[in-house]
């Protein structure tokens, strides 16, 4: 840490004693010399000079230590080069199975934040039960007197992870927060939940009523709420932000009574809906349908369908036992749900169900779909195959991507757009887009149609070529984490489009408009995205007047597949009229 003191002949600058040592000075003239007065106090300039982090390292000594005193406990996180991370903080202590978590008061200890805490039980019968933490990046610590008066304060993303409701958690690397904090100017939050049937399981037992997952995930945002003014979070700018089953559970929270005030705005990304798979994600199930579909089965294979209590008899069964039938992943109603006047920004990967339909094995189209399980569309004409004939099996598949995209996410979700527009639940206005450029996650779903194709020019996949965009390949982008994950990018294109995307979602969270505000991206030095931003129609949201939707990349457009989505029985005024 620097101090300056200037006079008519010099300028001098203090230099921050390390243990041991003396106050000293540096200056043009003389160097470097002790001090004559270590005591004075000056304005301060700080230097920032921790590493960078990656996946596979970070630097966490205590030079690099920073600690926060709250709720009513001390915790020690580092900083890196981009941010501030506090990383396994416990919000609720390990929770009774099928209990709702409570949450969890500080003990006037200290506790370290350095490393991510456990996950939460998953398929591959990894992770614990005592699974609650959350996660923070920001780039902003401050001192008491600037919590007290709220300046400074910086908007807060809340984000919650995918997996179907089976898997995944705040852990896993691609949601690293710290890309966003720095380059946004934002607090960003991630949380483990619980998943599979320890987290929505119900019984016929008057007491048993599933959502323990959701549950933890109001909770987490409760522990937010109360403390992430320490962090220089402004509790009430939050938004919550989630994809595929993060983005159901951000559609359950916009309308749960027990979320009602929590947060500010919301971003369900590639939220599943409509017809077959999708249709178990904007179901919301009684607890009766929820025992027919899953519980019965788990009783079964756990041995404690005859149990006198048999949410004790499974209370004692290890937890790898559950994953010998289909997970119980359900949301359950419980009670109604408030009218919620929220600010939404929404959308869709364009060909987000590619990867949940099976690889042709035939090329006969009634067949292929009938093993799917899917009806034939009632207009064929609307969702013609291709009919090169250079590959009749892909060809099929991605005619059959397309219905699947339409059916399971594209038609629900610009319905519901377009109900909350037209109906004001969702604001007067609703920023919808659909990402047309992705850069597909490593671990899922590797499929080799989900990337472009490799060419002498780019060897890496030619991003301009044909292939399918699919589910979860906005992913590395809207956190800004291709290159932190050590991914190459394949053309001039990738990084300069994270940064847009970025811009662009944080720009939401800061003033609820997806429209960068060109003055900030101009004081930051965002020379790219401000280009785009002049060189670009504004993004129009959808209101009572009119749709529209933002293609990522440019410009806005109507919403697509108006006529397929009709022939579906999914159409605009769906939700409207259903």
């Amino acid at each position: 840490m620097w101090s300056s003191l200037s006079s008519a002949a010099t300028v001098i600058f203090w230099i921050s004693p390390t243990a041991g040592s003396n106050p000293r000075t540096i200056s043009a003239g003389r160097g470097v010399e002790p001090a004559s007065d270590g005591d004075l106090r000056l304005p301060a300039l700080c230097t920032q000079s921790a590493p960078f982090s990656s996946p596979a390292a970070a630097d966490r000594g205590a030079q690099w230590h920073v600690s926060v005193r709250v709720n009513d406990e001390v915790l020690t996180g580092f900083r890196d080069r981009l941010s501030f991370r506090f990383l396994g903080i416990r919000y609720a202590p390990q929770p009774v199975r099928f209990g709702h978590s409570i949450p969890f008061e500080g003990n006037g200890g200290a506790a370290e934040a350095l490393d991510f805490g456990p996950k939460c039980p998953q398929p591959d019968d990894t992770g614990g039960e005592d699974c609650l933490f959350l996660n923070i990046w920001t780039p902003f610590l401050p001192h008491n007197a600037s919590v007290a008066a709220k300046r400074g304060l910086k908007p807060v993303m809340f984000w919650i992870h995918g997996g179907a409701f089976t898997s995944g958690s705040g852990n896993d690397t691609i949601f690293d927060g710290g890309s966003v904090a720095s380059r946004g100017d934002v607090v960003v939050v991630n949380i483990n939940y619980r998943v599979g049937s320890l987290g929505f399981l119900a019984l016929n037992d008057g007491a048993t009523n599933g959502n323990y997952g959701l549950a933890d995930q109001i909770n987490a945002l409760n522990w937010i709420v109360k403390n992430i003014r320490s962090f220089g979070g402004d509790p009430s700018r939050i938004t919550i932000f989630g994809q595929s089953a993060g983005a159901a559970s951000v559609r359950a929270l916009m309308a749960s009574p027990k979320a009602v005030g929590k947060f500010a705005a919301a971003i369900p990304m590639s939220n599943l809906g409509g017809l077959y798979y999708g249709a178990t994600y904007s179901k919301y199930y009684t607890i009766a349908e929820q025992v027919d579909v899953a519980a019965k089965p788990i009783l079964d294979v756990t041995g404690c369908a005859s149990a006198a209590s048999q949410v004790d008899c499974l209370r004692n069964v290890p937890a790898a036992q559950f994953n010998k039938a289909a997970a119980a992943r359900y949301l359950l109603i419980l009670s109604p749900g408030p009218a919620l006047p929220l600010r939404v920004m929404m959308g869709i990967v364009r060909d987000d169900a590619a990867p949940f339909i099976q690889y042709p094995k035939t090329t006969d189209q009634g067949d292929y779909l009938a093993s799917l399980g899917f009806a034939p569309p009632p207009r064929p004409a609307l969702f013609p195959v291709p009919d090169s004939t250079a590959n009749a099996t892909l060809n099929l598949y991605n005619g059959t991507s397309r219905l699947a995209t339409d059916a399971e996410f594209r038609c629900a979700d610009q319905a519901t757009a377009a109900a909350g527009a037209r109906g004001g639940r969702l604001g007067r206005a609703v920023f919808y887009y659909e990402f047309d450029r992705t850069y597909q996650t490593p671990a899922w779903p590797r499929i080799d149609v989900c990337e472009p194709p490799a060419t002498a020019a780019r060897p890496r996949g030619d991003a301009s070529r044909p292939y399918l965009r699919c589910h979860s390949g906005e992913l590395l982008y809207v956190f800004g984490n291709v290159a932190r994950e050590g991914l190459p990018p394949r053309d001039d294109v990738d990084l300069p489009f994270a940064r847009l995307v970025i811009d662009s979602f944080v720009s939401f969270a800061r003033s609820y408009d997806q429209n960068p505000d060109p003055a900030f991206l101009a004081a930051r030095g965002y020379t790219g995205t401000l280009s785009q931003v002049q060189s670009s129609r504004r993004w129009q949201p959808s209101t009572a007047a009119g749709l529209t939707m933002r293609v990522l990349d440019w410009p806005p457009y109507q919403f697509r597949e108006l006529a397929q989505c009709d022939s579906l029985g999914l159409g605009l005024n769906y939700y409207i009229n259903g």
